[in-house]
């Protein structure tokens, strides 16, 4: 029985060697408050049932996260999307760029992420230091897939913007809300990574529920027969993270303002729409 033992724990140190990789496939869906204000020229309740529908299938994405001992990269799977949510004639533009172009690299040796992305045909090198996320660990656990996975909490408070048009006047809101994360990580595969910007516990990260956007891993593969390299992304304009969500709001604000400029209504009507989630 100790042979077995003591076989089982060297196979066990050569799969999480210094050098073995892996590849995890996440899902992510969210849900979505979608509230119109009745007036005139407000779609109908089919219409707004068709317009919530839309927008849950465009939240529902799929990424391949791959990473090492100390290292990944996050990135979309491709697929044919697009980033406009149309019924009957009403139009939400949902800002991001394309499915593919996207890339977050996170070093949690070095405790630092490198996040490549594009606006407006404009690229763009966020580099900033990982945030400490604070667990707090449950000891609760549950089964996904064929691994042991471990609860584990936070909290946090932020300031949420919105923009909203009404009768072709935009209004700015900012409030502040606790969003709750929970996380399921295992053990089993001794990585302190996971989806997004989640990393931080003693094992990888195979599901968050991150208010109301939820991300499960669907499947794991590790020591691919294929070679996987992760690099540094290099090529954009470089800022910090809080420069960004600045471009950001100004690039929202700009939106608004241009699109109510360009509406015209012939004969007055108009609706409000907020998306939340």
């Amino acid at each position: 029985m100790k042979k077995i033992i003591l076989l089982t724990l060297l196979l066990s140190t050569s799969m999480f060697s210094q050098n073995f990789t892996g590849k995890a496939t996440y899902k992510t869906h969210r849900k979505v408050d979608l509230k119109v204000n009745s007036g005139k020229g407000a779609p109908n309740s089919d219409i707004q049932e068709k317009l919530h529908a839309q927008l849950m299938k465009h939240f529902q994405k799929t990424y391949t996260l791959n990473f090492n001992k100390s290292a990944s990269t996050y990135k979309q799977n491709e697929e044919l999307s697009s980033p406009q949510v149309q019924t009957d004639g009403i139009q939400i533009q949902i800002g991001g760029s394309g499915a593919g172009t996207d890339i977050l690299y996170k070093n949690i040796a070095d405790k630092k992420y490198i996040n490549k992305t594009e606006i407006s045909g404009k690229r763009f090198l966020i580099k900033d230091k990982l945030e400490n996320l604070n667990w707090k660990m449950t000891g609760e656990t549950k089964n996904i897939g064929n691994y042991t996975c471990y609860k584990a909490t936070r909290t946090r408070k932020e300031t949420r913007s919105s923009v909203a048009m009404t009768d072709g006047k935009t209004e700015e809101k900012k409030e502040e809300i606790t969003i709750e994360t929970v996380a399921w990580y295992t053990p089993e595969i001794p990585i302190s990574n996971g989806p997004e910007q989640f990393w931080g516990l003693p094992g990888l990260i195979l599901e968050v529920q991150d208010g109301k956007q939820t991300i499960v891993c669907t499947e794991i593969v590790l020591n691919p027969s294929e070679k996987i390299e992760i690099k540094e992304p290099t090529k954009g304009k470089k800022v910090t993270q809080a420069k960004f969500d600045k471009i950001i709001e100004d690039h929202t604000i700009d939106m608004m303002e241009r699109f109510k400029n360009r509406r015209k209504s012939k004969d007055g009507n108009s609706f409000h729409i907020e998306i939340q989630g």
